[in-house]
């Protein structure tokens, strides 16, 4: 059965921040008596949870590991979500067929007042189907565990380009972005943060020497890969000024791109795209004057699009050729 006491749900989340708690302790957090708190430690061990008790002075109260997964402790709203998540987890191989089977297990247990909430969701929702290779779930775990043990990771790795290498990193994060899985490591041999596509990279065994964790990259590793992955894509580089606030390109700009300002009203971007065509119309979009600083590809190409627009405003045939 779910269990939805809001003070079993505290108890399990304090036991779970650190090794030891003293009833007294607890019992304050929780605004209750000592005598509840050992109450609410029996149900807890009742349900399946490992909580050990330390006798003496300063003994207390800890979580223990289980031998088996207890049954869930989940609000309302949590059990909702976790249902949700499970019909649209996406973008890891076999994923789908163990999600229904967990999917199954939880509404099983489900009282019918959340059955008929999660059923309407599914009624009301419809998955586009998405592209692109799934990660291997068991390569996931690997790069989990190196990162949670602080141990230097080996791979071989493909590029985007189809170049191979093999890489000796320190991991730092696993990052979800649609379907795709990206690892933010500290590359050694480039002494640089990197961005690493996880269905690119084949983990070999065992893990190098352990590492202390560094600063993460630009203080946000999911920004990070934005503007790496984004900045990586690209097939045509160029440099622009543009006559407008700095403020104003960001909001209109992706994140892969870097905007220098130059005072109040002008700034300077390294912009990109898959040619000098799309990124022409893209320019365009901004709805400023702008300068190409380092690009003639650029240039000639939005001098044939000036052209085009001029003659289609005019209701001009075609050029001859």
């Amino acid at each position: 059965m779910l269990q939805t006491s809001a003070r079993l749900l505290r108890l399990l989340s304090l036991l779970e921040t650190r090794r030891d708690w003293t009833g007294a302790d607890l019992a304050e957090r929780l605004g209750v008596t000592a005598r509840t708190v050992r109450s609410d430690v029996g149900k807890l061990r009742e349900l399946g949870y490992p909580v050990e008790a330390a006798p003496g002075v300063q003994g207390g109260y800890r979580l223990g590991a289980g031998a088996q997964l207890p049954p869930l402790l989940l609000d309302d709203d949590e059990a909702v979500a976790v249902a949700v998540g499970l019909r649209t987890a996406t973008g890891v191989a076999g994923i789908a067929e163990t999600s229904v089977r967990a999917l199954a297990k939880l509404e099983q247990v489900l009282p019918s007042r959340l059955r008929h909430r999660v059923h309407a969701l599914q009624a009301a929702t419809v998955a586009v189907p998405g592209g692109g290779p799934a990660v291997d779930a068991d390569v996931l775990t690997v790069i989990a565990a190196a990162i949670r043990a602080g141990e230097r990771l080996r791979f071989d790795y493909t590029s985007h380009t189809g170049a191979a290498s093999r890489r000796d990193v320190e991991p730092h994060r696993l990052v979800s972005w649609g379907r795709r899985w990206y690892l933010v490591a500290w590359d050694t041999a480039r002494d640089d943060w990197r961005t690493f596509r996880v269905d690119r990279l084949t983990p070999k065994v065992p893990n190098g020497p352990r590492f202390s964790p560094r600063e993460p990259p630009e203080g946000d590793v999911a920004q990070f890969v934005q503007r790496s992955v984004g900045a990586a894509t690209w097939r045509f580089h160029a440099k622009v000024r543009l006559h407008a606030a700095e403020a104003y390109v960001r909001a209109r700009l992706p994140l892969a791109v870097e905007v220098t300002p130059e005072g109040p009203d002008r700034c300077v971007a390294e912009v990109g795209s898959d040619n000098a065509q799309m990124l022409g119309l893209y320019l365009g979009l901004l709805d400023v004057d702008f300068e190409v600083l380092d690009a003639p590809d650029l240039a000639a190409e939005l001098a044939t699009l000036g052209s085009r627009f001029l003659r289609a405003s005019a209701g001009s045939p075609p050029a001859p050729g």
